[in-house]
């Protein structure tokens, strides 16, 4: 992997890690490093999910795939928030 590559992946992951975190209700209080380490993998595992449906490649933005990453992203960010607060507070 290029060093480009490897700025893309953060790039993307802090985005879909945003999305996620726009979409979960409430305050999360969890570091900006773990959102976009969620993000990142959700991106990878959503690219993984939207390859095997078939829809990882089509004509212009991939709106299903994106779609799959941030719902991705929108779980890590719950489940996250939930151990994370929990850890805190014992």
């Amino acid at each position: 992997m290029e060093i480009t590559g490897i700025f893309s992946a953060l790039i993307v992951g802090v985005i879909i890690g945003a999305l996620g975190r726009l979409v979960v209700p409430g305050r999360q209080r969890i570091p900006l490093w773990l959102t976009m380490v969620i993000g990142i993998v959700a991106a990878l595992i959503g690219t993984a999910i939207a390859s095997v449906l078939g829809v990882a490649d089509t004509r212009g933005i991939d709106w299903i795939e994106l779609a799959i990453q941030v719902v991705l992203a929108a779980v890590g960010v719950s489940i996250a928030a939930g151990s994370y607060g929990r850890r805190g507070a014992g």
